[in-house]
């Protein structure tokens, strides 16, 4: 039997509600609902958050009628791991009476006895009234049955706004209406912000010459060094150059194709160095403020010892061969995938329980970053039992899922537990593409549960305005991966421009790093630089440019003109960023901003200084003119400040 207050609607939540929505530590969380009853008494809510397990409500917060008989509230977690929210609701019965008695002493009907209905409310809630208001609330009972004055004063100690003040939010006993808790999983605050450079540790030398780079690394002000696999390569199909099958001697073939006679995925490969180096590396990287992210690759090449001990572990097909990956036309010779699901359960338990292992292996070696290659093609059961199985041991491991596979896929890897996902901001480089898309992961269900992570490029991906694209295009979408949500990435090479694809057809970069080393100087600046180096710099002064929610694109009359805003959590950092998408023409416009929503006065002028030029513009209005030369700069980052 349904209660007689209706609570629907609830956020945030995933879509079936069986996996926790996620937040951050500190993180400023919206809790909604749309609430409503029968008749027209009035109604209160609230959201109640603790962690998941103890018996105390930590928070208790007031939810908002937004209209529309949707309510919202916020809410903040500061511990990490599981959490809980529940809303309640009640009929608020002395904001009723004061409503309908208001409308009634103004339409001069007699509300004598609406007086001692009053007097009668305010005494139910008088001992539950905070302590230092108690007094007050007993004066308004007594003011109302002071029969010696007028209605009038009587009256308007009853509807006197401090009193009301003093019983809002009061939960009246055995009334109150209570929805399904929710649950919500807090990460640290690298799940939702970080600046990630990716770069090969074979082509820097090994680990010790990527531990002699982090320090560069670190003073273009990354957050997260991510590597390709460290493991063995595997000797047998090795591609070649651009993905051949014939591979020399000399060829050192693809990183994901692991496993070999020195070992697997809990091994390094010999030309990297040892344990020792990747401890220090790991070290070092601390030292710089920074984190190393390592791929997760559950696959094999025909080498990994796996296939020799665990044949069930595999894919076998009639002529009693191995399958190799595919993804036809294309074939990777070089890889096995894993049969998730053998047909002996016992198999598939020690499956399942090696693969966590090589995550607790490297968790062991301070890794507590995980890049997991291709998650769509393992069974979504195996993430939804691996991610809480590590994370319910160490709250700290962070999941990013690399999947460029359909949105539906792609949402519920979010959901059943990773902890950042790939996007599709490589394909979007239209004005409508990007707002959309964007609106859509900030604003829409699925930013209760799924992070976005923009890269521009990666090893597999040179794509768009890139493809063979002028420094112009490079700086362009790196000022928009940097920007438009709180974490990106770029892959190596991007800073020098490298803008080669294999052909017209083939997304893939010609001469691919996957299979042959990359000489890259690091001792000079690359020509993208000083820019990566600022935007992580304004990254990281910026709370507003920390935040997912709330990404607002404010209309302009030019197609490749991008405008759009981020304001922090409680309004007060507002950052306004303007962005020519054409890399080959200088573009002008005139912007129509949302002033409300900016927090900026409609008629009085505003400071408007760009972080990437160090200029102050004062700007009055909503219509402020803007020209954008692609030669020159790529777009704006405006701080706006009231007050000019």
């Amino acid at each position: 039997m349904l209660p007689r207050i209706v609570i629907d609607d609830l956020r945030p939540r995933t879509p079936t509600g069986a996996f926790p929505a996620k937040a951050t530590a500190g993180e400023a969380v919206d809790v909604s609902a749309d609430i409503f009853t029968d008749g027209h008494d009035l109604l209160a809510a609230r959201a109640l958050a603790r962690r998941t397990g103890t018996g105390r409500w930590h928070q208790a917060v007031p939810l908002v009628h937004l209209g529309n008989d949707r309510w919202q509230g916020t809410v903040r977690f500061e511990e990490l791991g599981d959490h809980e929210v529940v809303v309640e609701a009640w009929t608020d019965r002395f904001a009723t009476w004061r409503r309908d008695t208001i409308v009634k002493a103004g339409a001069g009907q007699d509300v004598t006895t609406e007086l001692e209905e009053g007097a009668r409310l305010l005494e139910a809630l008088a001992p539950t009234v905070d302590a230092k208001r108690r007094s007050l609330v007993a004066d308004a009972v007594e003011a109302l049955r002071r029969h010696a004055c007028s209605v009038e004063v009587r009256l308007n100690a009853g509807l006197d706004d401090a009193v009301a003040a003093a019983v809002a939010g009061i939960v009246p006993r055995g009334e109150v209406t209570t929805a399904p808790p929710l649950p919500v999983w807090v990460d640290r605050h690298r799940a939702l912000f970080g600046a990630w450079y990716e770069l090969f540790p074979r082509s820097e030398g090994g680990l010790a010459g990527v531990t002699k780079r982090l320090a560069t690394i670190a003073d273009l002000g990354f957050d997260v060094v991510y590597l390709p696999p460290v493991h063995p390569i595997g000797r047998s199909h090795r591609k070649g150059p651009d993905n051949t099958l014939e591979a020399g001697p000399t060829d050192v073939g693809s990183p994901w194709a692991i496993g070999a006679e020195e070992g697997g995925h809990t091994a390094l490969h010999p030309d990297l160095g040892s344990f020792d180096d990747f401890d220090a590396m790991v070290a070092e990287a601390e030292a710089q403020g920074m984190e190393i992210a390592l791929d997760y690759a559950l696959q094999c090449s025909p080498d990994h010892p796996w296939v020799r001990d665990h044949p069930a572990w595999f894919h076998h097909r009639p002529d009693g061969t191995i399958r190799h990956a595919e993804n036809p036309p294309k074939k990777y010779q070089d890889i096995y995938p894993i049969n998730f699901w053998p047909a002996d359960e016992h198999e598939r338990v020690a499956l399942w329980e090696a693969c966590r292992d090589i995550l607790l292996f490297w968790i062991g070696h301070g890794v507590r970053i995980f890049r997991v290659d291709n998650p769509h093609t393992k069974p979504i059961a195996f993430w939804a039992w691996v991610i809480p199985e590590i994370q319910r041991q160490d709250p700290d491991v962070l999941f990013l899922a690399e999947a460029f596979t359909r949105p539906k896929v792609m949402a519920k890897l979010a959901e059943v537990g990773f902890t950042q996902s790939y996007t599709y901001f490589t394909w979007r480089t239209t004005k409508t593409e990007l707002a959309e898309y964007v609106t859509q992961l900030s604003g829409g269900p699925t930013a209760d549960f799924m992070r976005p992570n923009f890269w521009p490029n990666t090893p597999d991906i040179l794509s768009g305005p890139l493809r063979n694209g002028t420094p112009a295009a490079f700086r362009l979408r790196l000022v928009l991966a940097a920007t438009l949500v709180p974490s990106y990435g770029i892959y190596r090479g991007y800073e020098w421009c490298e803008n080669e694809p294999q052909s017209d057809t083939n997304e893939e970069y010609r001469h691919s790093e996957k299979y042959e080393l990359k000489d890259r100087s690091w001792d000079d600046d690359a020509p993208l630089a000083p820019l990566i180096r600022a935007l992580n710099g304004i990254r990281r002064r910026h709370p507003g440019l920390q935040r997912l929610r709330g990404t607002r694109f404010h209309p302009s009359g030019n197609d490749q003109i991008l405008a759009y805003s981020r304001v922090s959590d409680d309004g007060d950092d507002v950052v306004l960023c303007v962005v020519n998408l054409d890399p080959y023409h200088a573009r002008e416009d005139v912007l129509t901003l949302d002033l409300t929503a900016l927090g900026l006065s409609w008629t009085e002028p505003f400071e408007a200084h760009d972080e990437l030029t160090g200029a102050t513009y004062t700007w009055q209005g909503a219509h402020p003119y803007v020209r954008l030369d692609p030669a020159e700069h790529p777009g704006h980052v405006f701080h706006l400040r009231a007050g000019a």
